[in-house]
């Protein structure tokens, strides 16, 4: 039974706990992937293995509600609870990012507006604590751990060890009826992420932005309604299929090559397939799949060469290629959270210092600190017109879809109180994603990075820690209201001895250093590196996960 064998896989990774608390030895957790572009660590020998949890225990339909191990992926997961009818409120765009992931570290997507982070619709946490015992957790009113369930949302497991969750679900529908709307500023486009999100109709809202002058605001809607006679469901899982930032760039483009209107317009709609929808980006991650083409030059970015390639651009197949050729140090990668009144001057920062483009705009509901989630406050005298009010109010907060029952409805309840200041910033935040290359030399690369950090501090933003950080001890607690709200959740819960949420996302310099001088000089010979990401990549066989995947929309199925 899996209950069974995952109560024995949990007695296992508590007796190892149980063994470095006893010892006071620091461990790391082995999860058996990642989704991360930090730097990896050494493996060395105090490590936790979680890998075998890795399976959807139940999902309960009447409820509403899932079991679910940590290292499932959301591909798995989206499968398991759309054969019930059902859908987690909040998917991770990428198929291979885990529950557990979402829940210890920051996941926020298109739907985030609507139903907030990943653990905000979490209803409870096993975890096994530092000291080896094994305890259910949640932020319920009157349980004792409620405070550890918010502390360790965002933690990135340095509180404990989260071995089941239960999340909450929605119903699913069959298609998101998607509109484009072409914006011709950032300062229009940031407008219409604003305007978007206060549709009570819309449940997915995120942007693109090109360039400072063509931009695309996206919005989806969840419909049983089948496309119109003619109108074909619109696919991004085939190898022939467009990739999906290319294809909302050419819907908002005219025969002509001018720009379509910068209304919603309904010449300019698509009937997705609900899996193939949260999922859209995963072909090309989003658009840095086609910097591997500017990487290996000689290869021709088109649709012949995308449709041949199709095995090594997936983001689980792309992720294994970056770390294994070391180009994850160069390769700037920074989801910001910032205030909607300075996202525009974000914007003109990043398109003169770093030249990267295409960025992405997601809209964020903002949880109030103390937390490790980003959060924004907006800095004295910034105005948008963006942003009608810095207050929170009923008509400022996104309110439930209009044909979604209130069972499934969003629940902040486990954010932390907030202190009168606190309340009155802007209830939501813009995040900005920022990805593409970096300068090519190591000191110039973090040099861009700090000054960017710096910048975004000074616009009253804050970046997910998922990616490369480099900000000093005491900026980076300055930055999440000071240690004391987390050394006391340590202390309480018996976990000094674990690395801090600092030691485990800050980019140590020195030894990155040291790591690339050890790294053979071949690998730094472009594309000798890339080329052996490629068959690390292979040897995962990740691509076989692509190519069996149940999610993936088939017309003949519709038809039954």
């Amino acid at each position: 039974m899996a209950i069974e064998r995952h109560a024995a896989a949990v007695a296992r990774i508590a007796t190892t706990v149980r063994g470095f608390f006893d010892r006071s030895e620091p461990y790391r957790i082995f999860h058996g992937s990642t989704n991360s572009t930090r730097p990896a660590r050494g493996p060395g020998a105090r490590v936790v293995d979680i890998s075998e949890l890795r399976n959807v225990l139940s999902v309960d339909p009447v409820r509403r509600t899932a079991l679910v191990e940590p290292n499932v992926p959301m591909d798995r997961l989206v499968e398991a609870t759309l054969a019930h009818g059902l859908v987690p409120p909040v998917v991770m765009e990428f198929p291979g990012i885990t529950a557990g992931g979402g829940y210890a570290g920051t996941a926020g997507e298109s739907s985030s507006f609507r139903h907030g982070f990943f653990d905000d619709n979490v209803e409870s946490v096993e975890m096994v604590l530092a000291d080896g015992s094994v305890r259910r957790i949640s932020g319920a009113p009157g349980d004792e751990r409620a405070d550890l369930f918010r502390g360790a949302a965002g933690a990135v497991g340095t509180l404990g060890v989260a071995t089941l969750l239960e999340l909450r679900l929605m119903k699913a529908r069959k298609f998101v009826r998607t509109n484009y709307r072409r914006t011709s500023s950032v300062a229009e486009a940031v407008a219409a992420v604003r305007e978007a999100v206060r549709d009570p109709a819309t449940d997915y809202v995120d942007g693109i932005l090109f360039s400072k002058d063509h931009g695309v605001v996206i919005t989806g809607t969840l419909t049983d309604e089948s496309p119109p006679d003619g109108v074909k469901p619109q696919t991004f899982s085939g190898a022939w299929d467009p990739w999906f930032y290319l294809h909302a760039k050419e819907r908002t483009v005219d025969a002509t090559g001018t720009t379509a209107s910068n209304k919603p317009s309904s010449a300019v709609v698509d009937y997705i397939p609900l899996a193939e929808y949260l999922f859209r980006y995963d072909r090309g991650g989003f658009w840095v799949g086609a910097a591997a083409f500017k990487y290996f030059w000689m290869v021709p970015f088109n649709r012949f060469t995308r449709w041949f390639l199709d095995d090594f651009l997936h983001t689980r197949m792309m992720y294994r290629a970056l770390h294994g050729s070391g180009e994850s140090a160069r390769f700037v990668v920074q989801d910001i959270a910032m205030p909607f009144a300075t996202a525009e001057a974000l914007v003109d920062y990043t398109a003169r210092e770093l030249d990267i483009w295409p960025l992405w705009l997601c809209p964020l509901q903002r949880r109030a600190p103390p937390t490790f989630h980003p959060f924004t406050t907006t800095p004295a005298g910034s105005t948008s017109s963006s942003t009608s009010t810095s207050t929170s109010t009923s008509a400022e907060k996104p309110q439930p879809a209009v044909h979604e029952e209130a069972a499934v409805t969003t629940t902040t309840t486990t954010a932390p109180p907030a202190t009168t200041q606190q309340q009155e910033e802007d209830p939501m935040m813009l995040n900005v994603g920022v990805w593409g290359w970096g300068p090519s030399q190591p000191a110039d690369f973090v040099a861009k990075n700090r000054a960017l950090e710096a910048r975004v501090r000074d616009l009253g933003g804050m970046k997910w820690l998922y990616a490369h950080t480099y900000y000093p001890p005491a900026e980076f607690w300055r930055m999440y209201g000071g240690r004391a709200w987390y050394d006391a959740l340590r202390t309480k819960y018996k976990a000094t001895a674990l690395p801090s949420v600092w030691d485990k996302v800050h980019v140590d310099v020195d030894a990155d250093a040291q790591t690339r001088r050890r790294r053979s000089w071949l690998k730094s010979v472009r594309p000798v590196g890339g080329l052996w990401g490629i068959y690390q990549s292979i040897r995962s066989r990740d691509y076989t996960l692509h190519r069996r995947a149940g999610w993936k929309y088939k017309a003949e199925e519709e038809k039954k």
